[in-house]
């Protein structure tokens, strides 16, 4: 991954023709299930938000490599690619933003009424040290929370053992083995008026 001249906001996934591939960290009760069954399980909550990242190391980042409570199972989900850009088109930023959204009870009027929020924080390295551009995190509620588990997934895929292979092979120091392991994040080629709404 090239650390030095990524634009600050720009969204990175493994991505084909029609689908994203997005990644997500549950206890073993939701994320076995989902994994063999290619759905969640009765008990994910849909009326819950819910965030999915198209970054690999950032999903590391936030679980620990699979070690934090809750967040055992990693999860890789290829999604519709047009529910994807969907949400974006419907997203308000999850901060106030006063040259996008005016005073702050327009943006809390925005937020309140949009299915989808995105919110930008550091992309990560191997080390899961913050690097100077963003990674997209993009929360989920209500109809596109219900949209995503009901229309968008493809397949999800158990990539806990993944994350643990590379996990082991970072504290080895064997940075450049790491490396190869990780999935082909490229950038998507998204209409700028949909950024331009989303940079921070």
């Amino acid at each position: 991954m090239n650390e030095r001249h990524e634009p600050k906001f720009q969204v990175r996934a493994r991505h084909t023709g029609s689908t994203i591939t997005v990644y997500q960290a549950y206890r073993p009760e939701i994320g076995g299930p989902a994994a063999r069954h290619g759905r969640f399980p009765a008990a994910w909550k849909r009326e819950r938000m819910t965030w999915i990242k198209p970054s690999f190391l950032w999903m590391m980042y936030r679980c620990g490599w699979g070690s934090k409570e809750g967040q055992e199972t990693v999860l890789a989900i290829e999604i519709d690619r047009e529910g994807f850009l969907w949400a974006l088109r419907n997203a308000c930023l999850s901060h106030h933003v006063p040259a996008l959204h005016g005073d702050q009870a327009s943006w809390k009027r925005q937020l309140g009424q949009a299915p989808a929020r995105v919110q930008w924080d550091p992309e990560r390295n191997l080390h899961l040290d913050p690097l100077p551009h963003r990674s997209l995190q993009l929360g989920l509620a209500g109809e596109a929370a219900a949209r995503y588990a009901d229309e968008w997934i493809v397949g999800i895929e158990d990539v806990t053992p993944l994350a643990t292979e590379i996990h082991g092979l970072v504290r080895a120091g064997q940075l450049e083995s790491a490396t190869g392991l990780l999935p082909e994040e490229r950038p998507l080629d998204l209409d700028d008026e949909v950024l331009a709404r989303l940079r921070a």
